[in-house]
């Protein structure tokens, strides 16, 4: 079976393709038609790498791309520029969701396909209670009024929170937020929590992108991780 992998040519997403073919698995990868990948990995066997900008695909491309996968993750994400931060797509994120929930209930697929969006650490799972500062709530505000790309990560969870919820039927999904993100060379021991044990903001922790990576790996393979965080927003740290 086979891995759908969007922003796949992004810092997190070149590792989990990297991670998913060392672990045998078929991955297609799609990218932007400028981008590429760590020649490394490029011309694996198991890689199918699609040109092209996820929000251009019509629903009848993405619902082709879909067909087959096991699981699609979305490691999407704004590009740190005034363009990537203030131009279109403003909802990125959301969007591609939205885009690929909807492919994947097109194909009446007879497996749950499992859908994992990485997410952030500053964005809160109302699902469960989650208690934050009165200073923490102030700069949320604050970002939801200056930052697109934040209410971009809070709209793609809500979705898959509200709108596929915890009975999706086709879809199970899993929302990953990483604290801090850092580089790694090398995986290392990381703690899952079921919610923030810091502050994102004033106390935060670190967790490396390739410990992301494995995460997202772990989760899509073990069927063990995926029965514990499926419908859930797991935060990741760092070990130590």
């Amino acid at each position: 079976m086979t891995t759908l992998v969007m922003g796949a040519s992004g810092a997190t997403g070149r590792l989990l393709v990297e991670q998913l073919l060392n672990r045998g698995e078929s991955v297609k990868a799609i990218v932007r038609a400028e981008s590429d990948l760590p020649e490394r990995i490029n011309n694996h066997d198991n890689l199918y790498t699609i040109h092209a900008s996820v929000l251009e695909l019509s629903d009848a491309e993405m619902a082709r791309h879909v067909k087959g996968c096991k699981a699609v993750v979305s490691c999407l994400g704004h590009n740190l520029s005034f363009k990537g931060i203030y131009g279109y797509p403003r909802r990125l994120v959301t969007d591609a969701t939205r885009l690929l929930c909807k492919a994947i209930k097109a194909n009446k697929p007879d497996k749950i396909v499992k859908y994992v969006l990485m997410n952030s650490a500053g964005n809160s799972n109302h699902d469960i209670p989650e208690s934050t500062s009165f200073r923490h709530k102030c700069v949320i505000w604050l970002l939801r009024l200056l930052l697109p790309p934040h209410v971009d990560n809070e709209k793609a969870a809500d979705f898959l929170r509200t709108e596929i919820g915890q009975d999706g039927g086709e879809i199970e999904w899993v929302a990953v937020r990483p604290d801090n993100l850092v580089d790694e060379i090398e995986v290392t021991e990381y703690e899952e929590h079921p919610s923030p044990i810091r502050d994102a903001i004033f106390d935060a922790g670190n967790t490396s992108r390739i410990n992301v990576a494995h995460f997202m790996a772990e989760c899509i393979e073990d069927h063990g991780k995926w029965s514990k965080w499926k419908g859930q927003m797991p935060v990741i740290y760092n070990k130590g």
